[in-house]
């Protein structure tokens, strides 16, 4: 996240405080938003629960191919 500067004015301790929880919080509601449309896609949350990962590569050409061919993926 990139530093936040006041460019005009003396704020207080309390409303430079108010500013950065209204930042932060609208951060983590994009956040999230994001995230619950992904998942609402029905896209997988991680890789790790990624189902075409699994799915078996076709054989490339070359020697042995046919023997491994048969393998489970």
């Amino acid at each position: 996240m990139t530093p936040i500067q006041v460019l005009h004015g003396q704020p207080t301790p309390e409303e430079l405080a108010t500013v950065l929880a209204v930042v932060s919080a609208r951060a983590a509601a994009a956040q999230a938003a994001a995230e619950a449309a992904r998942q609402a896609d029905g896209g997988p949350a991680s890789a790790w629960n990624d189902r075409a990962r699994r799915l078996r590569h076709t054989p490339k050409p070359g020697p042995n191919t046919w023997r491994t061919s048969g393998w489970a993926g």
